[in-house]
C-alpha cells in the first residue's frame, strides 16, 4: 500500500492563498448562518460525548491539526485527501458535520466562488468553532441541525461523512445514511470515511478495542457491518469500498443505480 499521508497538504493550503475570500461571493452573508431554533442535543452526545464534542474547554484543546494528526495515527491527510479528490469547483457539497482542524476550510475553499458548502452541526460550541474557520468564505453556509433530519432545499453533488458514523448509536447511523442517501442529486455522489475492522497483524486495532471499549461506544459496529448494511435501499445503489493502513480506515463511495 502506498502512503499517500501528507501529499496534500502543501497544495491545499497554496489553493487556500491563491482563492481569496475577499473575492468569493457565491453565498450572501444573510444566508450564510442558519439556526432552526431550540436545536437539542442529542442525549448520547451529553452523556457519551461531553469530553470531546460539547465542553468549550475540551473542544478548544483538541480543535487543533497536531491533534487529529495525532488520534489519526498520521493519516489525517491521507483521509483528508480521498475526499478533497471527489470535490469540484462549482459543486454544492453538504458535510454532516463539523471536524477538527482545517479540512471545512480545505473544502469550502474547493468549491470555489461558484460554489456552495453546507456544514451541519447540533451542538453550539461546533457552530462556534465552524463560523470561527468558515465565516470569511461566502460560499460557506453553517446549519445548526441533526444530519439525521436536516432538509436541504436542493440536492447536492457530493455528501460526505467524515469520521462521524463510528460515534454515533445504530439508530442515528441507519437514519444518517438513509437521509445522506435522500439529499444527494441523481448523478451526485455520497462518501463515508471513517474507521473499518482492522487487519488481525495490525497493531492499532489491539489500541483501537481498548480506546472503543472506554470512550467510543458505537464504534465496534463498523467493525461489524458494513456501511452499506445502514441504508434501508442500498440495493438502489452503486457501493464502492476502499480500505486503507492496514484496514483501519475506510472509504465508501455511493452513487445512484441507472434507472
Amino acid at each position: 500500500m502506498i502512503d499517500t499521508t501528507y501529499e496534500t497538504a502543501d497544495s491545499d493550503r497554496q489553493f487556500a492563498r491563491q482563492h481569496s475570500p475577499a473575492q468569493s461571493t457565491a453565498i450572501s452573508p444573510a444566508q450564510r448562518s442558519s439556526h432552526t431554533g431550540s436545536q437539542s442535543i442529542p442525549s448520547y452526545m451529553t452523556e457519551v460525548y461531553d469530553w470531546a464534542y460539547v465542553n468549550p474547554s475540551w473542544v478548544r484543546w483538541l480543535d487543533h491539526d497536531i491533534v487529529v494528526k495525532t488520534l489519526l495515527f498520521c493519516n489525517d491527510r491521507r483521509l483528508m485527501k480521498r475526499y478533497l479528490d471527489r470535490v469540484q469547483s462549482g459543486m454544492h457539497v453538504w458535510q454532516v458535520a463539523h471536524v477538527y482542524g482545517d479540512l471545512v476550510q480545505l473544502v469550502a475553499q474547493r468549491v470555489g466562488q461558484e460554489g456552495r458548502f453546507d456544514l451541519t452541526d447540533v451542538t453550539p460550541i461546533q457552530i462556534a468553532h465552524a463560523h470561527s474557520k468558515l465565516d470569511a468564505l461566502p460560499q460557506a453556509r453553517i446549519i445548526q441541525q441533526d444530519a439525521a433530519v436536516f432538509q436541504a432545499e436542493h440536492a447536492y453533488d457530493l455528501v460526505c461523512s467524515f469520521m462521524l458514523l463510528h460515534e454515533i448509536p445504530e439508530d442515528w447511523k441507519h437514519r444518517v445514511v438513509d437521509n445522506m442517501l435522500a439529499q444527494v442529486s441523481e448523478s451526485g455522489e455520497v462518501i463515508f470515511v471513517d474507521y473499518h475492522r482492522p487487519a488481525v497483524w495490525h497493531p492499532v486495532r489491539y489500541i483501537l478495542q481498548l480506546v472503543n471499549r472506554w470512550l467510543e461506544p458505537f464504534a465496534n459496529a463498523l467493525w461489524e457491518h458494513e456501511i452499506r448494511e445502514y441504508a434501508s435501499h442500498a440495493e438502489d445503489y452503486q457501493w464502492t469500498k476502499e480500505t486503507l493502513f492496514g484496514g483501519v480506515y475506510q472509504m465508501v463511495r455511493v452513487t445512484r443505480k441507472a434507472k
